[in-house]
């Protein structure tokens, strides 16, 4: 549901909650009761934290500037090429 603003004359701004379309031009105060005009005011499209608009911003942004890759992934030089745990070695090799 959307929400619309509307600014009372001796007030202040207050919220409605409508339908869509369903919103009259001016609707009575909550606190005094005066008629009070529908204000234009910026849509709320989205209201999602900043780690999902940074996840958003990463994934268009890989696909128009991908990271250049230097080397094979997980083979860096602070990583051993084994593992110490005895428990691996049971595992089946390829």
């Amino acid at each position: 549901m959307p929400i619309y603003e509307y600014r009372c004359p001796e007030c202040s701004v207050f919220d409605l909650i409508r339908g869509m379309g369903e919103a009259p031009d001016s609707a009575p105060c909550p606190s005094c009761g005066k008629t009070s005009p529908r204000k234009m005011s910026a849509p709320h499209l989205s209201r999602a934290g900043s780690a999902q608009f940074r996840l958003i911003d990463d994934a268009k942004r890989s696909a128009h500037e991908p990271p250049v890759v230097t080397g094979l992934p997980g083979k860096g030089k602070n990583r051993p090429a084994y593992t110490a745990n005895p428990l691996h070695q049971k595992l089946p090799r390829p």
